[in-house]
């Protein structure tokens, strides 16, 4: 399964994500540049903050409490699609998903 990481300069990449890996465990492993995931995805720092492409938004499902908390302090402005890419598991469902990673 793949996943495509834009980043702020339009750069594409796009990486191989095995099933039940979160996209910020993906990022990090491929070197995604601003995806940092200090907390080691325990929802606890934001900087895992991706913007999810909306064609792809509706299938990573709904923001949790602490998410949305979370969200709140990420250093990038609030996005109506923006996650914590910690939070978002890859499954088929979520083949070929794009994210924004910003600014």
């Amino acid at each position: 399964m793949k996943a495509t990481w834009i980043l702020p300069d339009g750069q594409h990449i796009t990486a191989e994500v095995r099933e039940g890996q979160n996209l910020m465990e993906a990022a990090v492993a491929n070197t995604i540049p601003r995806v940092v995931g200090e907390c080691g995805g325990s929802l606890s720092c934001a900087t895992c903050h991706v913007v999810v492409s909306p064609d792809w938004a509706a299938k990573t499902g709904s923001v949790g409490e602490f998410e949305d908390a979370m969200l709140d302090v990420a250093e990038a402005e609030r996005q109506p699609t923006s996650r914590l890419s910690c939070q978002i598991k890859m499954s088929a469902d979520l083949d070929g998903i794009v994210l924004i990673v910003p600014q």
